[in-house]
């Protein structure tokens, strides 16, 4: 057997080991094609697969990054998605994390993957005060680590599975708090220049990935794990986005397409746009 008919019957098993105990619905299946459509369409609209030949999709164990590993698997299985794909899920030493989860899925499933342990909880717990938000250090420390072992496993990608509400979020965040118009984007290069970080699931939405999890029997480790507080700023946001969806239903993705439409001479950067150089044609 050749080493691509090789791949292809391990990404096939994989596949279907994933899907085993997915639900013969049609509100399922419908969920399914959106997850598939949306994440199809991110990576075109981004580019994702511009020079890529090996993604290293990290995995927490959380609804989302489940979401993304399956959809990335399924879109690869049907030959729409010719990257290689390692999962990797970075034990950072917090209290009672159920080590044996991850692996044990990953194996069962056929999916390559590695399982990095590093005590960054000890870190994190011993630079901030008792009852302090961990959740901003704690992702620096494991975004380093996860661009180490990107390095390390010869991957172009770190593939990550934020999606349309966090990119939302941090907006808002970054707006109310930050002064400053930013988000999450769903393609950006590390500050080395040496990878790319990408965003398949910007364009799904948070509820659809969780009706999706729970369909699929993920076994989910929460993320409460560490005793933090939780991230009151974030929380904040979410709330408010919960809110306006309710009252208007549509915003979201409203607000994520707007994101998209930037008019650069209708907002107030001076080094975004020459206003210098706007001056009125005078008649002859």
């Amino acid at each position: 057997m050749s080493d691509t008919a090789e791949q292809q019957n391990q990404d096939e098993m994989a596949f279907r080991a994933l899907f085993a105990n997915a639900p013969d619905t049609v509100s399922f299946a419908k969920l399914r094609k959106r997850l598939m459509r949306q994440t199809r369409q991110a990576i075109e609209d981004f580019s994702m697969l511009s020079g890529q030949k090996r993604w290293l999709v990290a995995l927490s164990g959380g609804k989302d990054s489940y979401g993304l590993l399956a959809v990335l698997m399924e879109l690869k299985w049907r030959g729409l998605l010719p990257v290689e794909i390692v999962a990797c899920n970075l034990d950072q030493g917090q209290p009672n994390f159920p080590k044996h989860i991850l692996p044990e899925y990953l194996t069962e499933i056929g999916v390559p993957h590695r399982i990095e342990y590093r005590d960054t909880y000890s870190i994190v717990t011993d630079k901030l005060a008792p009852g302090s938000t961990y959740c901003s250090l704690c992702s620096r420390l494991r975004r380093g680590h996860l661009y180490r072992i990107a390095r390390e496993e010869g991957c172009d990608a770190l593939v990550l599975g934020h999606h349309r509400e966090d990119i939302l979020e941090t907006f808002f965040m970054n707006l109310f708090h930050g002064g400053k118009l930013a988000t999450m984007p769903p393609k950006l290069l590390n500050d080395e220049g040496d990878l790319t970080v990408l965003r398949p699931l910007a364009y799904a939405a948070e509820d659809d990935l969780a009706k999706f999890a729970e369909a699929m029997q993920f076994p989910i480790i929460p993320c409460d794990l560490c005793g933090s507080q939780d991230g009151l700023q974030r929380n904040s946001m979410k709330q408010m986005l919960a809110d306006m969806e309710t009252r208007m239903p549509g915003r979201k993705d409203t607000m994520l397409r707007a994101l998209s439409h930037v008019n650069a001479s209708h907002l107030l950067d001076t080094g975004l746009f020459d206003f210098a150089g706007l001056t009125a044609r005078k008649e002859e």
